[in-house]
């Protein structure tokens, strides 16, 4: 809750994102003064936005979902419990900042398609498999056949999805478990393992199993929305024409009027993410918390920060970040084509991000200490950093290197889920619910903004548009087999502790 502690989490965050941009735009890539201005500007924006909503979302967001969490077990009625976790996952992924830019970029690419559709899909496929993942604790049933189960069905349906649509929909999952939905899924689980037998390993899994459900809605949406003729050309995005747009005046007037212009656009779109939250919280509050008069206006002053931070965060990455991604990527996806000096240079910045962003990403940390305490300590921190980083850049350098060439997703997606699935086999199920639990925490807001729209950049510049989706999916994906090889080391050098 300390503002000070929130502002040097976000600056860790963006800040090494920023050195890596200002220096290919300061030596090899020729951005332009006034994108790199914007870049600049934009990074301040995303940095006082994130920290301003995750100040809020700790003073009135989480509060809602912990108090809800308890409230909903003490009734001990299925049925409420069920109902309320639907709602409440689906009115809090439509306020998730992750999905509100996600969608923006998908409607950059596929013109065709109704951003408040798909978000409003997406958010349906979280509330149904919170209530399967809270199903699964009050039952007890095992989270390796629940996992197994719910990706033979993903799929067995992917199959049917058309082919763009496959980095799209397996984006979605990671881009979903951002700061303000995981808070909730957290709360909701912990509430429900507290009053059941099933012990330590049962407070893990319910993040993982929610995850699935984002991308099975969305691969049906794409069947939909294709089968039903309304399919057509692909759109340049939003943030690449305001890449090639300018804006009269001087360099000061092309710098600021993007982002004055932008910011009430991005308060509407910020105002209309938060209502639901207030329904949410206006309806539990008259039938199920009764909080007292100081603590409801400790959660108001929680949802006027976050619509505050919320607005900023949108315009940052809207007018600043995504367009000095795009640019960037754009120059060293054309020049991969032409020179194997620029591909290895395209590549080479895709494993540092990769590195850097999850090393950077605050929610990596709490889970890198959360498995060194469940370990004994057995499994220290700095090696999960290292296992967890390899894995990110790999994702992000696999992801540049399609984008570029031009190849099927699937044929990273299915061998890497097939090994994830297979080392469930092998590793303590404590371990496999911390690996799918973890996938939406290593992709957080900097790979769902500046590195996917890098990756868009380059993709474009290549001749593609939708091979970009994925990255997002590839980053998720990584944890899940980075964890659960550690959980197999951790049993193997104790025997006795599963």
């Amino acid at each position: 809750m300390d503002i000070v502690e929130k502002f040097k989490e976000t600056v860790v965050s963006v800040l090494p994102v920023m050195v890596i941009v200002l220096l290919l735009g300061f030596t090899v890539v020729p951005m332009g003064l006034v994108v790199i201005l914007k870049f600049l500007l934009g990074g301040i924006f995303l940095i006082l936005g994130l920290t301003i909503f995750l100040l809020g979302v700790d003073l009135g967001i989480q509060p809602i979902g912990e108090r809800s969490g308890a409230e909903l077990t003490k009734k001990r009625s299925l049925k409420l419990l069920l109902g309320a976790a639907f709602l409440i996952g689906f009115l809090v992924t439509i306020a998730e900042p992750d999905i509100q830019v996600f969608g923006d970029q998908v409607r950059g690419v596929f013109s065709y398609v109704s951003k408040r559709a798909f978000v409003f899909s997406i958010a349906g496929g979280v509330g149904i498999f919170i209530m399967l993942g809270l199903m699964r604790m009050v039952f007890q049933w095992p989270l390796k056949i629940v996992l197994l189960i719910c990706y033979i069905v993903l799929f067995s349906a992917a199959f049917f999805a058309p082919q763009e649509f496959w980095g799209v929909s397996f984006d979605s999952g990671g881009a979903t478990t951002g700061p303000l939905t995981v808070p909730f899924i957290l709360a909701l689980g912990l509430g429900v393992s507290s009053v059941k037998a099933g012990g330590k390993d049962d407070s893990f899994g319910l993040t993982g199993i929610t995850s699935v459900g984002p991308v099975l809605a969305v691969i049906f949406f794409s069947i939909a929305i294709t089968s039903g003729g309304t399919a057509g050309s692909q759109g340049s995005s939003s943030v690449m024409e305001a890449v090639a747009s300018g804006y009269g005046g001087g360099i000061g007037t092309q710098v600021l009027a993007p982002f004055v212009n932008g910011i009430p656009e991005m308060a509407k779109e910020a105002f209309t993410s938060i209502i639901p939250l207030i329904v949410l919280f206006i309806l539990f509050q008259l039938t199920l918390l009764k909080m007292t008069k100081r603590q409801v206006e400790r959660i108001v002053i929680g949802l006027v920060y976050s619509f505050i931070g919320l607005t900023l965060f949108l315009t940052g990455v809207n007018e600043g970040f995504m367009p000095a991604g795009v640019s960037i990527g754009e120059f060293l996806g054309a020049k991969a084509g032409q020179s194997g000096g620029y591909f290895f240079l395209l590549i080479l910045t895709g494993l540092v991000l990769g590195a850097i962003v999850v090393c950077a990403e605050p929610a990596v940390w709490v889970l890198t200490e959360q498995v060194e305490q469940v370990s004994g300590g057995t499994i220290k921190r700095r090696v999960l950093l290292v296992f967890l980083s390899v894995g990110a850049a790999l994702a992000i350098a696999l992801s540049l290197v399609r984008a570029v060439k031009m190849f099927e997703l699937k044929w990273i997606l299915i061998p890497g889920y097939f090994l994830a699935l297979l080392l469930m086999i092998f590793s303590p199920s404590l371990f496999t619910g911390i690996a799918f639990d973890s996938g939406g925490v290593a992709s957080g807001p900097i790979t769902s903004t500046f590195v996917l729209s890098f990756t868009l950049g380059a993709s474009r510049a290549a001749g593609g548009s939708t091979d970009a989706f994925g990255v997002i999916a590839l980053v998720a994906m990584m944890p899940l087999i980075a964890i659960q090889l550690l959980g197999i080391i951790y049993n193997r050098r104790k025997p006795d502790e599963q």
